[in-house]
């Protein structure tokens, strides 16, 4: 990066999720261009995008589908006000996204960022027991580490303290039960024993609190911030079943795990269950544009559907519904059909699997689990070990941010299989010269 756009971006930008002072040390990195799955720097360095950009980008950067997509629609519309009208973008990707669930889902509301999915989706949990006069039921439940994003809603129901810990005047916190997630397991114990035995803690807890109790929400198969904690799809089954006895919604925020990330287009398939509320975000329009929705039951919507205002959902974001924003939405569902993505991704998967390979024989490495495209492992490693390893990583050509001791991979669907060979080549050479540090 040139001297003076170094110095313009650090007087004048606040980077996300940063502590500023860090890049006196670490350069900001200028990026001019993406080509699949490469990011290409101001000097020419090119980087491996193996975590989509904060998990966003499906199919490469300046992917050509989505492009002539995007440019189709901005010579018809941009963006019109979705209050009192409509239009065929947000019409059709509405249809498709329930005809993806077979229906189960068949409403959908539009925001623009994960954190106001989940906030739509809590306001519309409490709004629904309102209306069903049942008002004392306004407290929610999560999972232990769990995260649903930083605004002051989502804040509520995310168990990490780093994000939490400094508004936590601001927060109604709810209340947390057990984690499923395997890493757990006694000896002796399978994945599936651990989540039976979290799901024993959530009926204890919905025994005792149902009355008062919303919602119950998850994000199903792998609790992704607090370090890629992936567990058995058994607890999702009985989570359902146990929202159902006690009469307490399941919201289920797929904003990361959703999209085929999982190895079905919606983690919840793999249960064999749907929630009540279902919150897409980051992958669902490919990485290009920001789009976030909640998709819900005819049962939630015809509980708001009445001649008295106030018993409508009261809830709006300028932007809902941009026209090309779900635009690039309905490219990333031609992509996924017309390609066959997901069985695609099948081989893809076991290349990354078997590029782990000597990562998983390295003596510091514990916990090497795979779900899909996503791939993780735990270090033991001194304090400092993420920003070292970051550093690491970039020097080798690849993007990657650990989540503090948790390395991943969550790449875009475009890797071929010398690629994938690259990636463990790389993390491992990163990995060997951040533990030498």
């Amino acid at each position: 990066m040139s001297a003076s756009l170094l110095q313009r971006s650090l007087s004048s930008v606040w980077h996300p999720c940063t502590q500023m002072k860090q890049h006196e040390t670490l350069p900001l990195i200028a990026i001019t261009r993406g080509e699949g799955p490469w990011l290409v720097a101001e000097d020419g360095q090119r980087y491996l995008d193996a975590v989509s950009s904060w998990w966003v980008n499906l199919f490469g950067h300046c992917n050509a589908h989505i492009n002539q997509r995007l440019r189709e629609q901005m010579e018809k519309l941009e963006h019109v006000l979705l209050a009192g009208f409509t239009h065929e973008p947000v019409v059709r990707l509405s249809e498709e996204l329930a005809a993806l669930t077979s229906h189960a889902l068949g409403h959908a509301f539009y925001a623009s960022d994960g954190a106001s999915a989940t906030e739509i989706a809590l306001k519309m949990s409490v709004h629904y027991w309102r209306n069903s006069d049942r008002p004392a039921k306004t407290r929610f439940v999560s999972l232990a580490g769990s995260y649903h994003g930083e605004t002051v809603g989502a804040l509520a129901v995310t168990d990490i303290a780093l994000f939490r810990e400094a508004y936590a005047p601001l927060v109604r916190a709810a209340a947390t039960v057990a984690s499923p997630d395997a890493r757990s397991a006694e000896p002796g114990e399978s994945a599936r024993d651990v989540a039976i035995r979290a799901a024993r803690a959530l009926e204890d807890f919905l025994a005792e609190h149902h009355a008062e109790t919303a919602a119950l929400i998850v994000e199903p198969l792998v609790q992704c911030a607090t370090g890629m904690a992936m567990y058995d799809a058994e607890y999702l089954r009985r989570a359902r079943a146990l929202c159902d006895q006690y009469e307490v919604h399941l919201i289920a925020d797929e904003i990361a795990v959703g999209c085929g990330r999982t190895g079905k287009f919606f983690a919840m398939e793999h249960s064999g269950t749907w929630p009540d509320f279902l919150c897409l975000s980051k992958g669902i329009s490919g990485g290009y544009l920001p789009l976030s929705l909640v998709l819900t039951t005819d049962t939630i919507y015809q509980a708001f559907y009445a001649d008295d205002v106030a018993r409508g959902f009261l809830h709006s974001h300028s932007y809902t519904g941009n026209a090309l924003a779900c635009t690039a939405a309905l490219a990333t569902l031609e992509i996924f059909r017309d390609d066959n993505v997901l069985i695609a991704n099948e081989q893809r998967a076991r290349w990354l699997a078997r590029a782990a390979g000597p990562i998983a024989a390295h003596p510091t490495v514990r916990h090497l689990r795979q779900l899909g495209m996503i791939l993780a492992f735990d270090v033991e490693a001194t304090p400092g070990f993420a920003r070292r390893f970051h550093a690491h990583a970039l020097a080798e050509g690849l993007l990657l941010r650990p989540i503090g001791n948790t390395v991943y991979w969550m790449p875009p669907y475009v890797l071929d299989e010398a690629q994938c060979a690259g990636l463990g080549a790389r993390t491992l050479s990163a990995l060997e010269k951040a533990l030498a540090e």
